[in-house]
């Protein structure tokens, strides 16, 4: 990848630089997060529900069935958006309050459930309303059970599947949704849900994880066509990629930042950007699989022309080729289940190293320059593709002050640099459309439960109270101003 600029504050501790006119300013959160009301108007199980609440998989026990109740307080939330100055809000529709599925295992029917569309209809026109752009993704994460005792996303009837769904959303909200992502973060589907087993639906097979790999692209190719078919307006279609920005270390690094690049960004980039799957991805995994779920016609399904591709942005991470001999580290930085592998056909050949710190709460590097880094080399990689940052955020653990303020200096200064990173990537030429932040609330953090805080604004999960933190009064400011504060 590029190397950084040294131009500038070389710690990324800029201020005052002033952001275009356009430029998005807006922050994230996904429904099964903040949402709860698990079991109400219709809406059925995902593997989610499933797996947190199976013992051992979820810090705490801790489940969704609540989490911000943001289903109950859509209205307060919105007025809590517009008091922030947001210009666009990213959330995802759970895919179960949409259809129900009924039938036998291995066969389930769907049926439409109006109540989950009249909610997200009423989100909607409650941001235009506040003068909040939707930007709505399909798909972030929470696959209806049904589905996935059917065999989920390694099995190509889940595409169509989702194809039915991308439709009757067009259909319901095309007209007024500004931008349509189809999926968040394939790789953690994919991998983490079918390879490592740290996210549902956690199974341990490499081989599974690489058909989801596919269906997960095959179904954002045939989405954005569904999408296309049926929106009555003028939307802008994306889909966000959890890029992977890595370093080599030692004898072979080459190939150990190679192979690693295979799997976490080329294989999604490769079809969808290019339509074909890199050479040495399929050569890296020949000894897991042989690729013959890929169908003629597929490539050209899944390489549909978008309008911004979304990137998520937290971390970096050191790989090596490992000697066979030392004992092996694979801490990539994601809680996982022992017995699993997220790196199929690679988990034997390299290992992750430490990072340097400081960390974050997630123990995740805060390295700003590999977000410049990351955004110059995909504008190198693809010239013509507008970019939108989708998510870029962190956990740490705040404390409440007497006042009740939170101040949390931490997160503030981390947005700080990332933002003046991001602005540093466009005074180099790259086409960046916008910065959302994650997350707009405290949430429910996957497999971390309510342990981790990424918000900036608090929740406080027993009363369910919001508190803008001095990192959200920080952000409201810079998106008044359109410029990073001093």
């Amino acid at each position: 990848m590029t190397e950084p600029t040294t131009q500038g504050n070389p710690d990324y501790r800029d201020s005052g630089l002033v952001f275009p006119p356009g430029f998005t300013f807006g922050s994230a959160t996904a429904s099964y997060q903040v949402e709860g009301a698990f079991d109400e108007d219709g809406r059925g199980p995902s593997t989610w529900d499933t797996f947190s609440k199976t013992p051992g998989k979820v810090w705490n026990g801790d489940t969704g069935d609540v989490a911000c109740d943001h289903y109950h307080r859509v209205d307060a939330d919105l007025d809590l958006m517009k008091d922030l100055g947001l210009d666009a809000y990213r959330f995802s529709i759970a895919w179960p309050r949409i259809q129900s599925f009924d039938g036998a295992a291995g066969s389930p029917t769907a049926v439409v459930n109006q109540k989950g569309i009249d909610f997200y209809s009423r989100l909607v026109d409650g941001l235009l309303e506040r003068g909040i752009k939707p930007v709505a993704t399909l798909y972030h994460w929470d696959l209806p059970q049904a589905l996935e005792d059917a065999g989920g996303w390694p099995v190509r009837a889940t595409v169509d599947a989702f194809e039915e769904y991308a439709s009757i959303m067009g259909a319901a909200l095309g007209d007024r949704v500004h931008t349509w992502t189809t999926l968040n973060e394939p790789w953690c589907s994919a991998y983490l849900g079918y390879g490592q087993g740290g996210h549902a639906p956690g199974r341990h097979e490499p081989a599974a994880a690489l058909a989801a790999v596919h269906h997960l692209n095959l179904a954002h190719g045939r989405a954005v066509s569904a999408l296309r078919a049926t929106s009555a307006g003028s939307p802008e279609y994306s889909v966000t990629l959890n890029f992977h920005v890595l370093r080599g270390a030692g004898d072979g690094a080459a190939d150990a930042v190679r192979r690693i690049d295979a799997l976490a960004n080329r294989a999604f980039t490769g079809p969808m950007l290019k339509g074909e799957y890199p050479a040495d991805l399929l050569e890296d995994t020949a000894s897991v699989t042989d690729w013959s779920f890929v169908q003629d016609g597929d490539l050209a399904a899944i390489h549909q022309p978008i309008d911004v591709l979304g990137v998520n942005y937290y971390s970096t991470a050191t790989v090596r080729l490992w000697d066979g001999v030392s004992p092996k580290q694979m801490n990539d930085g994601h809680k996982g289940a022992a017995g699993g592998t997220a790196w199929p056909g690679s988990d034997r050949v390299v290992e992750f190293v430490e990072q340097p710190g400081p960390y974050t709460a997630m123990g995740w590097n805060i390295a700003p320059e590999g977000l410049e880094e990351l955004l110059v080399s995909l504008s190198e990689q693809f010239p013509e593709q507008p970019l939108m940052i989708t998510e870029n955020g962190a956990a740490f653990d705040d404390v409440v002050a007497e006042d009740g303020s939170v101040p949390d200096p931490e997160r503030l200064d981390y947005l700080r640099r990332h933002f003046t990173a991001a602005h540093r990537a466009m005074a180099r030429g790259v086409d960046l459309r916008g910065y959302f932040v994650w997350s707009l609330l405290d949430n429910f953090e996957w497999g971390y439960g309510y342990a981790k805080r990424f918000g900036i604004v608090r929740v406080d999960f027993d009363t369910l109270e919001r508190t803008v933190k001095n990192s959200g009064r920080w952000y409201a400011e810079l998106v008044r101003e359109r410029a990073i504060p001093d």
